[in-house]
């Protein structure tokens, strides 16, 4: 038998530039640089770790030049926090795509350097509700 996890710590995203994609993350998301990990940041092929205000969520921005995006993170929100996503990709008029999966309602978005992420929520009526 394997031994337990506690959750996953971080994620690594790939971007053309760090500092860029930290605005990004920033701006869209809320996301700031973590100053316990900043460290990291001073050597030019370590990441630059980015933190949601809780600390429970931890992307690792690490600079490449040659790279290509091929995984999607997905964030958990719930129904009201989806609905809120939702408006708020629309006044920012990103390209984003809304799916119904019968169990699960998704966004699917991009970052600058074409990083796809998700917004998944499982509160399924209610978001089935307000969008139709």
């Amino acid at each position: 038998m394997s031994p337990t996890l506690q959750g996953i710590d971080h994620v690594h995203v790939y971007v053309s530039n760090r500092t860029e994609a930290a605005r990004w993350y920033h701006d869209v998301m809320g996301l700031v640089v973590s100053q316990t990990l900043k460290v990291w940041a001073e050597d030019p092929l370590g990441p630059l770790t980015l933190e949601d205000t809780a600390g429970n969520i931890h992307l690792a921005l690490f600079q490449r030049e040659d790279f290509h995006p091929t995984s999607t993170i997905a964030f958990r929100a719930t129904g009201e926090e989806f609905l809120q996503w939702l408006e708020l990709f629309k006044q920012r008029d990103m390209d984003v795509r809304c799916s119904d999966h019968d169990i699960a309602w998704s966004l699917y978005f991009s970052d600058i350097d074409d990083n796809t992420h998700e917004i998944t929520t499982y509160d399924y009526d209610f978001i089935k509700n307000r969008l139709r």
